[in-house]
């Protein structure tokens, strides 16, 4: 007997990565590809074709986190300090299986992962999302990159090794090699440090990090190989460094001022914000996972000043694309971004187009993020009319997930 050539989701509510269709729709997938979306009634199935009723369901395509660490768990956590360290690697394994079966078909790795991680994917020795690579995090001597403690002792959270170059370097000259060097490793976007963060016991989310002319070197190498840079950054000064400098994209955001916020707009630059991470590190530590002091303040005093900083990019027409930081908060958890995005204002066509259509442009994908007959058939079926119901508890909706017309869950 033959396989199914095609698929076709029956009776279907279908929000197809800009808004939602009137009505129930049908839509037909093809050698991997959407080849057709109608009125429901109008396609009718072939004998190669396999029948989704999607009656009672969402249709949206695949979603995508554009902040995600896939090495990393608990991070900040002091246990990691006794594992040993290719248990990384083994974990990753089941962060990108949870990843996918939460919807999740696209990531763009935040650092960590490596060409390695990458490959595996490609062959099909593993299962998970596709990837998006940055390998390392760029940061100056003492910035929120670098691993090394006043105890003397580096954390292992993000330690070098042969396809992970260590990302510390000072001064334009430094900066150039190792932007080289990270791009010679296989990343796809370049990843700085351009302000302090949490996560980093012994700096301000609200200090600047590397200088524009240092940022300025960065973001050409990352131009010159058709690549971009995305700047952690979460206090103003640091965050509008970046943006002058050419960032394509700001990740945390948590300081927007006024300004900030018009160079986001004028440069035509994204907003990554990872509203789940500060929570993520306070719900951690209220578990009893072993922290620093000093990252648990830092959560808590961001946290508020978060939320606030997102709604008013919003309100101001700011692009704003879905990133979780997904391995400081716990994989496969990814949807509770979008239930986020919307309780601090968002609608739900815009929290969901930030997780579909403004991330695939954020990432440089324009087949992926939408419904449109060509575009790859990543799909996700969630249970509910969304565009009703809204999408609160959003993550334990999800009742099928396709990636490139292949059924993964």
């Amino acid at each position: 007997m033959r396989e199914p050539t095609s698929t076709l989701f029956t009776d279907v509510v279908v929000f197809d990565g800009t808004d939602f269709h009137s009505g129930t729709r049908d839509v037909l997938v093809r050698e991997g590809r959407i080849e057709r979306v109608a009125s429901h009634g109008e396609i009718q199935a072939s004998q190669d074709t396999r029948t989704v009723n999607g009656s009672g369901h969402t249709l949206t395509p695949g979603f995508i986190d554009c902040h995600v660490h896939l090495t990393v768990s608990n991070a900040g956590s002091l246990a990691g300090f006794a594992e040993p360290f290719s248990t990384q690697f083994y974990r990753s394994v089941d962060n990108m299986r949870r990843t996918l079966d939460a919807g999740v078909t696209t990531v763009r790795d935040a650092g960590g992962a490596d060409a390695g991680l990458k490959h595996s994917l490609a062959t099909g020795l593993v299962r998970g999302p596709r990837v998006k690579l940055s390998v390392s995090i760029m940061s100056q001597t003492g910035g929120h990159g670098d691993s090394w403690l006043l105890s003397g002792a580096c954390s292992p959270m993000l330690a070098p090794h042969t396809g992970r170059p260590d990302g510390v370097a000072d001064g334009p000259d430094g900066v150039r090699r190792k932007a080289r060097e990270i791009l010679r490793a296989g990343a796809d976007q370049i990843k700085i440090c351009s302000t302090g963060g949490v996560l980093s016991p012994d700096d301000d989310p609200q200090h600047s990090q590397f200088g524009p002319d240092e940022i300025e070197v960065i973001v050409a190498e990352a131009r010159a190989q058709g690549a971009y840079v995305m700047s952690h950054a979460q206090g103003a000064p640091g965050i509008k460094n970046a943006l002058r400098a050419g960032a394509r994209s700001v990740e945390h955001g948590i300081f927007l001022d006024d300004e900030a916020i018009e160079l986001l707009l004028e440069n035509d630059a994204f907003l990554v914000p990872t509203l789940q991470a500060p929570l993520a590190v306070i719900t951690a530590h209220e578990a009893g996972v072993p922290m620093p002091p000093g990252v648990v303040e830092k959560a808590r005093r961001v946290a508020q000043a978060h939320s606030a900083s997102v709604a008013k990019a919003h309100d101001a027409g700011v692009k704003i694309a879905m990133g979780t930081d997904a391995g400081v908060g716990t994989h496969g958890e990814n949807l509770e971004e979008i239930e986020l995005m919307a309780a601090n204002g968002m609608s739900t066509v815009h929290a969901l187009r930030a997780a579909t259509s403004t991330a695939a442009q954020l990432i440089e994908e324009p087949c992926l993020g939408n419904l449109e007959r060509g575009a790859t058939a990543d799909l996700v079926l969630l249970q509910g009319d969304l565009h009703r119901e809204g999408v609160t508890q959003l993550r334990g909706r999800v009742r099928g997930v396709w990636q490139a017309g292949e059924r993964v869950r």
